[in-house]
């Protein structure tokens, strides 16, 4: 039986920056808990957040965030793993990084990716809710594999 706990756990997790869906989504299917549930819970949570992180960076990097070291760094990573591939590549460039479900190249970093290279929202939000789903659809596949052999 699907409890709320287990429905604000998953949303929880799908919000973690890093972690988001490639996470969350084992997790859930390791519960126990339908995987066609798990994929949508998942991916509407992590699609959610991408205006969220969009509009949060333009109000509070430059206003505060810009000033600390940590975040600077962690931004500037972000930029020099993914540039290569929205340089070469584009707007195709930006959903191949989120596509690939490694940690860190989902919602979180496609969309500060989009953000510092100052894609347009409307080609920049598609293209990340894009590749949030190839890389939920990867995760679930594999996680089912995963479990089913376990």
């Amino acid at each position: 039986m699907l409890g709320l706990n287990q429905i604000f756990l998953l949303a929880f997790v799908t919000m973690v920056p890093w972690i988001e869906l490639r996470g969350s989504i084992p997790l859930g299917i390791g519960y126990g808990m339908d995987p066609w549930l798990v994929f949508i819970l998942t991916e509407t949570v992590n699609i959610a957040i991408i205006p969220v992180i969009y509009y949060g960076l333009e109000f509070f990097y430059i206003r505060f965030f810009e000033r600390f070291r940590i975040p600077r760094v962690l931004v500037e990573r972000v930029r020099k793993r993914g540039e290569k591939y929205v340089n070469k590549y584009g707007v195709i460039g930006l959903i191949i990084f989120v596509g690939i479900p490694l940690p860190g190249t989902g919602a979180y970093s496609g969309t500060i990716l989009a953000w510092l290279l100052g894609m347009k929202k409307r080609e920049a939000f598609p293209a990340v809710a894009i590749g949030v789903l190839i890389a939920g659809v990867a995760v679930t596949l594999f996680s089912m594999g995963f479990f089913k052999v376990l």
